[in-house]
């Protein structure tokens, strides 16, 4: 028989097939292969009798009445991001969609004394539109004109890709999420070596680090690589590189500190032209928010003295400046009990990746359980999870479930 672990890993290899490129999964916000994600989590969500709609932001919410099928019941949030990074695994975000449908399966039709809604956030990535948790954003009711008017590459604004999608931005406050919440749990693999290294199938989350996304834009002049001296080049591309180097060397320099630039784009990108243009993204992390910041600032100021050198015009953009967020304690005390009803040694981590459950504390309790990640393997086509460690996330999860009910 068909254990319900397998079901789930299954389930997430099926719905990765849901691709804007062939053979591998990279869905960006409100793509068209999104309509697939929602038409499959939906079957499986009305099959257990859940109201299941689509918000303006693309969300997709399935809600479990509660045992008094009042719409005024208290209502836990299960949930998780659809969307993916470029080229991504099966399991980063869907998973914890899909364990949350395995949880409320597992029920088999009982009713708790609060409403469960499973949410399938549509963006959190921010790969589209270079800003992150536009799905989670709705739900907290923090998308504001600033946000609707960010654009894509191609030009189009937040709000073109909802209006594309067949969603009305006009709506977006009906997405905020409201009455009696009892709070939030999210699943999701740790994408890191931590849990594999201790040998542990389950990690409670403390924290979640904070984090910067900037954008350092360098504007020289495009000429040809055969008749241009040396002297007289203004080369973005040699400039940009020799930043990149810059933040490499301050973050192996600062404890607990990771910075990566991880896009480049590069004009015009001919192999015997200078470029004269030169777009590059940086990630900053860390668990205080004062040397994130900190962090920040020196590596903007190492931009604009390489570029004053080598007289090149710098444009520097920040993205975002995301606060580090603790988990809360009585909802992680009563997942920490789950997990010890479950057999599962319990350890608590700090999570270096930003998840929506950042965006759902600002609203709510939040709580976070990590599965392991074989060789801490993620953003990467290979991206994996162990079949028994989802069986101990979902045992864990129907605990919580009764713990909570308790309460």
């Amino acid at each position: 028989m068909t254990s319900a672990a397998e079901v789930v890993v299954r389930r997430c290899r099926e719905l990765a097939a849901f691709s804007e490129e062939p053979g591998v999964t990279t869905r960006t916000f409100l793509c068209g292969p999104m309509r697939e994600v929602h038409a499959l989590l939906s079957s499986w969500m009305t099959g257990l009798r859940m109201e299941v709609r689509v918000d303006a932001a693309g969300n997709l919410r399935g809600v479990y009445p509660a045992l008094s099928a009042s719409p005024d019941a208290p209502r836990l949030i299960i949930g998780s991001h659809l969307d993916s990074v470029p080229r991504a695994g099966p399991f980063d975000g869907v998973l914890g969609v899909v364990i949350a449908i395995g949880l409320l399966e597992a029920l088999e039709g009982s009713r708790l004394p609060y409403a469960i809604e499973v949410v399938g956030f549509s963006e959190e990535e921010g790969v589209r539109f270079g800003v992150p948790f536009i799905g989670s954003r709705a739900v907290a009711g923090t998308v504001d004109e600033d946000l609707l008017s960010r654009r894509d590459r191609d030009g189009r604004s937040v709000a073109d890709a909802i209006r594309a999608f067949g969603l009305d931005p006009a709506t977006l406050p009906d997405a905020a999420a409201r009455g009696s919440l009892v709070g939030y749990l999210e699943f999701h693999i740790e994408q890191g070596p931590v849990l594999e290294r201790l040998g542990l199938p389950l990690g409670i989350v403390e924290c979640i680090v904070g984090q910067s996304r900037a954008e350092a834009v360098f504007t020289g002049a495009a000429g040809h690589a055969g008749t241009t001296p040396m002297a007289d080049r203004r080369d973005t591309l040699a400039a940009a590189a020799e930043w990149i180097t810059a933040v490499e060397r301050h973050a192996f320099n600062t404890p607990g500190l990771v910075a990566t630039v991880g896009g480049l784009e590069v004009t015009p990108g001919a192999a015997n032209v200078i470029p004269g243009r030169c777009s590059a993204t940086l990630d900053v992390r860390h668990a205080d928010d004062a040397v994130r910041r900190s962090a920040v600032e020196t590596l903007s100021a190492a931009a604009r003295g390489i570029a004053e050198r080598r007289h090149i015009r710098l444009t520097w953009t920040e993205r975002l400046d995301q606060e580090g967020v603790q988990m809360d304690s009585s909802l992680t005390a009563t997942l920490e009990r789950a997990v010890t009803l479950a057999g599962i040694p319990v350890h608590r981590l700090s999570s270096g990746a930003g998840h929506d459950a950042m965006i759902m504390a600002s609203i709510m309790p939040a709580a976070m359980l990590f599965l392991r990640s074989p060789g801490g393997l993620s953003h990467h086509p290979d991206e994996t999870v162990i079949e028994g460690d989802v069986a101990a996330a979902l045992e864990a999860g129907r605990f919580f479930l009764g713990e909570l009910a308790r309460s």
